[in-house]
């Protein structure tokens, strides 16, 4: 009898599935199409389902939540939440290397970004690991970071001597560089900043700025990538990654990038040609109302500019303040994909 009710109970032990995972996700912004298209599907719908109830997600994002986008990995990494992602350039203040993973106008094509950011993964987990105690599960991008003029312009030089809302501390040093003035406004302030006179310039993704209405206060739009990518960093609390069995890290790791960072990737360059049409009206705009800014050409003595200044300037001021082993990572890394060296002491 003892016999038998021992092995009914290990029956019953056995039957019982395991408690799924409780997942706390704090995504990227709310109102962009990046998190609307790909994040709130992948977390709230598509791994769940992939799953098959082992984990549960409960969703939100960074501006829903009121959090300084400063603080978002701060938190993650001291186990505030599970898993987070936005720009990693607003993390650059407590990791200057990471600025290495995002450089203006060295990737002009979705395909070369996405060889750039390949690249630089290693270097990227790193930096993860040991500044914000976290595990990177996918880096996808927003589209180029492009200007935005409220003010007319005809090309670079035009830049100079105004006031320019970058999206990253590389790019604020980079406008520097080309006599313009680099201001730290908040994405959400842009639109009054731009209204007022407290910059004459923004810089943000074509398709952020359409949905975030840039065009009621803009003119011109200048499509050349000062701003890089802007890279949005998805990250997992390593405590939490490595509390999980081997299986569900395998699952996590599989499904985000075949349903959310190659999808994101895959429609990158696309979503470019289509933000500028909605901008500027020049071509069908899947998105919505075409607007009426007028589109600026970038010369190739525009492009060949600001390549040199970038390579000549920024990125050797870059390396002084990252430290000359991670240049040289980079350069061997980032670097060899973009075909690019910074000169190293």
């Amino acid at each position: 009898m003892k016999t038998a009710l021992s092995i009914l109970a290990t029956s019953a032990v056995l039957a019982v599935p395991a408690a799924a995972e409780e997942l706390s996700v704090v995504g990227s912004w709310s109102s962009l199409p990046l998190h609307k298209e790909y994040e709130a599907p992948f977390w709230s719908e598509k791994l769940p389902a992939a799953s098959d109830g082992r984990i549960n997600v409960n969703l939100t994002t960074h501006n829903q939540m009121n959090l300084g986008v400063g603080d978002v990995y701060r938190l993650l990494g001291d186990g505030v939440y599970d898993v987070a992602m936005t720009v990693a350039d607003y993390a650059v203040a407590d990791a200057p290397e990471l600025e290495g993973l995002d450089v203006p106008l060295v990737a002009l094509t979705a395909d070369e970004a996405r060889a750039m950011v390949d690249a630089a993964r290693p270097m990227v987990s790193d930096i993860y690991r040991d500044r914000f105690n976290s595990h990177v599960l996918a880096i996808a991008p927003y589209p180029p970071q492009v200007v935005f003029c409220n003010a007319e312009i005809s090309g670079l030089d035009d830049l100079e001597g105004k006031k320019v809302r970058a999206s990253g501390r590389m790019t604020a040093k980079f406008l520097e560089a080309l006599g313009a003035e680099g201001v730290n406004v908040s994405f959400s302030e842009v639109p009054g900043a731009l209204q007022k006179g407290v910059v004459d310039c923004a810089v943000t993704g074509a398709g952020s700025g359409y949905s975030a209405g840039w065009w009621e206060v803009s003119t011109h739009l200048m499509p050349i990538p000062l701003g890089g990518w802007d890279s949005v960093v998805t990250a997992m609390n390593l405590d939490k990654w490595n509390s999980m069995d081997e299986d569900l890290q395998t699952l996590i790791s599989e499904q985000i990038e075949t349903e959310f960072e190659d999808p994101a990737w895959a429609t990158a360059q696309n979503a470019l040609v289509n933000d500028i049409a909605c901008l500027t009206g020049n071509g069908d705009c899947p998105s919505g109302d075409a607007r009426d800014m007028t589109l600026v050409d970038v010369s190739d003595a525009d492009f060949e500019r600001a390549r040199e200044v970038l390579v000549s300037e920024v990125l050797p001021e870059w390396a002084e303040r990252a430290g000359d082993e991670w240049a040289a990572r980079w350069n061997e890394s980032v670097g060899q994909a973009v075909g690019v060296t910074i000169a190293t002491q």
